[in-house]
C-alpha cells in the first residue's frame, strides 16, 4: 500500500513554516558553562521543552518536558495568556517562554496556567502551588524568589514554594499590575510589565489602567452561543491606557516613579542592571520627542540622561537603552542621515552600517546586528550581520552571506545563521570567536530549495527577490505575482532559504513571483524608512517601479499581474487593484487595514499623525474613501478579501467596511471569512487550504489553465 506524499501547503502548515523543532530563545550562563534554550522534539511537535547544553562538550539534556509535567493532559490557557501569545505571534505550545536568575541556575515558566521552576544544573523541574492562571513568572536575580502575575495582580513566592503573597492587587477590573498594555506589546516590543532590581530586594512594576480606552466587541458569528470578546482597543485618535510605574519592595511598599506623563505618556523601555540606576525611555504621543531618564529607586525622582527630537518620528530598538559596564548610556540613534550606535555622546558607527539592534554590551565592545548602510561599498541585498563595535572600530562576527543574529555572555556567543543555500538556521556556539559545537535542530527540511535571485530594481535601487518556477527553462513570459509585505518593521527580501518557500511554491504553480521591499521597510537608512511619512501609498509606487524595471530584463507578462499580501501586505494588495488597475489585474487581500482610523494609536499616529488634525492624510491612505471606488478609476479587477473573525489586531470591521464600499460602488469581489481565526492562522487545515484557495482564485482571475 502506498501513501500519497504530503503536499507542501500541508507540511508548511503542520511544521509552522518549518520552524517547529528548531532551537530558539537562548540564554548563556555568566561563567560560560551552560546554554539554555527552547526546542520541541520534532519538526511537527508544537510543544516546546526547556533544554540545557553543557559546555564544553557535555551534550544536550532536557531540563523540563511539558508532557511529563502535565502528565499527558492538554494545555488550558487563560484569555490573558492567549492575548499575550497573539501579541508576540507565538503559535507554539508547551513551554513558549522562560526567565532565569542571574547565575542561570533557576528557570521559571508558566505551563497551562501553572507555575513551574527548573533547577538547570540538576535538570529537575517541579510545580509551585500558587493561585493561577499564572502569567510571565520571573525569578529574582539571586534565585530566591519568583514573581508572577495572576488575575491582574503581581505576586511573589519563594523559590521553594513558601510565602506566596500579593504585592499589588488591581483596584478595579480595568487595572493590572505587572503586564504590558496592548500597544506596548503589539507595537513597542515591550512584552513585560515588571523588572527585578539587581539586588533582588524590589522591582519596578507597571500599573496599567484601561479605563480611558474605548471598548470593542469581537464576536464569532459562527458561534452565536458564545459571548463576544471584550477588548480595550486604542484606535488612532482615541485615548490610550494610563500607564504608571512604581518601585515595590517585597513587602508591597511602593514609591511612584515621577516624570511628565502628560507630555510623555508612553513607557517604551525599562532597564535595570548593576551598571547604574534604573533607566526608562518615555515617548511623547506624537513620537517626535523622547527622554532617557535615570530613576532614584528610593524616592522615585527621575533625572534626564539624554533627550531625542526628530521632526518625523523616533523609532524604538531592541536592546536599548541600557548602561555600559562603565555607566555610559548605550542607544541607537538617527544621526547624520545614518542609524548609528552611540555610547555616551559618541557615535561609534557611521553611514556604512545601518544598526538594527543591540545584542550585548560587554566590557570591551558592543555586539549589534546591522545591515549595509546607504554608503556601504556593496549592497549585500537581504543580508543582516552581527558586528562587534568599540572605539577602535567595527569587526564582523558572522562570515557567510545571509541573515544572522546572536546571544552573548562573556566569552560565549550563540550565533544563528540563515543562508540562501541551506534550509533553516544553523546555530553554532563560539568561545572567544572559535566554534565549539552546533546546537541540533529537529526542524523538517522543506524538500526543495527556492530558485531565487536577489536584485535591485528601478532608480531607487529597490531590493527585490525574483523567483521563477523550478522547472522553467524557457523565455516565454510568465504571469506575475507580487508577494510583498512592504510595510514598516518587516523585511521580506532576505538572504535566507526558508524566507522564500511560500513564494517558490506559488512560482511553481506557473508564476514569476516578485517580492520587493520599497520605502518604509527597514534596513537601508532612516530617510528610506521615513519616506512613508503621512502617505502609505508611496509603498505602491515602489512596487510598480520594481515590477516595471524587472520586466525589462526578465520574461514577465505585464498583461497578467496579480498581487497578494497579509496585514500591511493585504492593504497594499487591495490598494493596488483600486488605485492602479492599469498595472494590476487581480489581488488577494488578507487581513487588510482598510481604514487607518481603526488601527491602533502608537503605530498609526507615528506614520499618519493625529486623525483629527490630519483627516486628509487618513483619507488619502484609506481604502474606504479611495478614489479607486469611483467609476472613473478604471476597470474593475477581481479582489479576494480574507479575514479572521477573531482578529483583535486588524479587526474584521476593516474588511466588512471595504466590502460594503465595494458593493455600493458596484464592484464585484469575494470575501472569505475565517471563523475562530485571529491575525495568525495557526490552524493546520486553515493555513493549508488558504494557499490552495489563493492559487485557484488567481487562476480564475487571470484566466490561466
Amino acid at each position: 500500500m502506498t501513501t500519497e506524499p504530503v503536499s507542501f501547503p500541508r507540511r508548511h502548515a503542520r511544521t509552522q513554516r518549518f520552524t517547529l523543532g528548531a532551537p530558539r530563545s537562548f540564554t548563556v550562563a555568566p561563567d560560560g558553562s551552560r546554554v539554555v534554550f527552547l526546542r520541541s522534539r520534532s519538526g511537527a511537535d508544537r510543544a516546546g521543552a526547556l533544554w540545557v547544553l553543557d559546555l564544553p562538550g557535555g551534550g544536550e539534556r532536557v531540563a523540563a518536558d511539558p508532557l511529563t509535567l502535565l502528565g499527558g493532559a492538554g494545555e488550558r490557557l487563560s484569555a490573558e495568556e492567549r492575548a499575550r501569545r497573539e501579541r508576540s505571534r507565538e503559535g507554539g505550545a508547551g513551554i513558549v517562554g522562560y526567565a532565569v536568575d542571574a547565575a542561570l541556575e533557576l528557570a521559571a515558566f508558566a505551563l497551562s496556567g501553572r507555575l513551574f521552576t527548573a533547577e538547570l544544573r540538576a535538570g529537575t523541574a517541579r510545580e509551585l502551588p500558587v493561585p493561577g492562571p499564572v502569567i510571565d513568572p520571573r525569578p529574582s536575580p539571586d534565585g530566591r524568589h519568583v514573581a508572577y502575575v495572576t488575575a491582574g495582580g503581581l505576586r511573589v513566592v519563594g523559590a521553594e514554594g513558601e510565602g506566596d503573597r500579593a504585592l499589588a492587587e488591581p483596584e478595579a477590573p480595568e487595572v493590572t499590575y505587572g503586564l504590558a498594555e496592548f500597544i506596548a506589546a503589539e507595537e513597542m516590543d515591550r512584552t513585560r510589565g515588571f523588572w527585578w532590581a539587581p539586588e533582588s530586594d524590589r522591582m519596578l512594576v507597571a500599573r496599567v489602567d484601561d479605563t480611558p480606552v474605548r471598548r470593542w466587541w469581537i464576536a464569532d458569528p459562527a458561534q452565536p452561543e458564545r459571548d463576544p470578546q471584550h477588548v480595550a482597543y486604542p484606535a488612532a485618535g482615541t485615548p490610550d491606557a494610563e500607564v504608571r510605574l512604581f518601585v515595590m519592595d517585597l513587602g508591597g511598599a511602593r514609591t511612584e516613579v515621577v516624570w511628565d506623563r502628560a507630555r510623555y505618556p508612553y513607557l517604551a523601555r525599562v532597564h535595570w542592571s548593576d551598571a547604574g540606576a534604573p533607566l526608562i525611555l518615555v515617548q511623547a504621543r506624537d513620537q517626535r520627542g523622547q527622554l532617557y531618564l535615570a530613576v532614584d529607586p528610593d524616592t522615585g525622582v527621575t533625572r534626564m540622561v539624554h533627550a531625542d527630537q526628530d521632526p518625523i518620528w523616533l523609532d524604538l530598538f531592541a536592546g536599548v537603552p541600557c548602561w555600559s559596564p562603565s555607566g555610559q548610556l548605550v542607544r541607537i540613534a538617527d544621526e547624520g542621515g545614518a542609524r548609528v550606535l552611540a555610547v555616551g555622546e559618541r557615535p561609534l558607527t557611521g553611514p556604512q552600517l545601518h544598526v538594527r539592534a543591540v545584542l550585548d554590551v560587554g566590557a570591551s565592545d558592543v555586539l549589534v546586528t546591522a545591515s549595509a548602510g546607504a554608503e556601504a561599498d556593496a549592497p549585500e541585498i537581504g543580508e543582516v550581520h552581527v558586528y562587534r563595535v568599540n572605539e577602535l572600530g567595527v569587526a564582523r562576527v558572522s562570515e557567510e552571506p545571509g541573515v544572522h543574529s546572536a546571544v552573548r555572555r562573556g566569552e560565549v556567543t550563540v550565533l544563528a545563521s540563515s543562508t540562501l543555500d541551506r534550509p533553516g538556521a544553523r546555530v553554532r556556539v563560539l568561545r572567544e570567536g572559535e566554534p565549539v559545537t552546533v546546537v541540533t535542530s529537529y526542524a523538517e527540511r522543506p524538500g526543495f530549495s527556492p530558485r531565487v535571485r536577489l536584485v535591485e530594481g528601478g532608480a531607487r535601487r529597490i531590493p527585490c527577490a525574483l523567483l521563477m518556477p523550478r522547472d522553467y527553462h524557457g523565455d516565454t513570459p510568465l504571469p506575475v505575482l507580487l508577494d510583498p509585505y512592504a510595510g514598516p518593521h518587516a523585511s521580506r527580501v532576505l538572504a535566507a532559504h526558508n524566507s522564500h518557500l511560500t513564494s517558490q511554491w506559488f512560482a511553481d504553480q506557473g508564476f514569476a513571483v516578485v517580492v520587493a521591499d520599497g520605502r518604509g521597510t527597514p534596513g537601508r537608512s532612516p530617510a528610506w524608512e521615513k519616506a512613508i511619512h503621512q502617505d502609505f501609498t508611496v509603498t505602491l509606487d515602489d512596487q510598480i517601479e520594481a515590477l516595471q524595471e524587472l520586466a525589462k530584463h526578465h520574461p514577465l507578462d505585464l498583461g497578467r499581474v496579480a498581487v497578494r499580501g497579509w496585514s500591511f501586505g493585504g492593504y497594499l494588495a487591495a490598494l493596488a487593484v483600486l488605485r492602479r488597475p492599469d498595472v494590476f489585474h487581480a489581488a488577494i487581500a488578507g487581513a487588510p487595514v482598510t481604514d487607518w482610523r481603526l488601527y491602533d494609536t502608537h503605530y498609526t499616529e507615528r506614520y499618519l499623525g493625529d486623525p483629527a488634525a490630519s483627516p486628509a492624510t487618513y483619507a488619502h491612505s484609506s481604502l474606504i474613501t479611495d478614489e479607486g471606488l469611483s467609476e472613473a478609476a478604471g476597470p474593475h479587477r477581481p479582489l479576494m478579501i480574507v479575514h479572521g473573525l477573531a482578529d483583535d489586531n486588524v479587526v474584521v470591521a476593516h474588511s466588512l467596511r471595504l466590502s460594503s464600499a465595494l458593493l455600493a460602488a458596484g464592484r464585484p469581489h469575494e470575501v472569505l471569512p475565517l471563523s475562530g481565526v485571529t491575525h495568525m492562522t495557526p490552524q493546520e487545515q486553515v493555513a493549508e487550504n488558504l494557499l490552495l484557495l489563493q492559487v485557484d482564485f488567481l487562476r480564475r482571475a487571470l484566466d490561466l489553465p
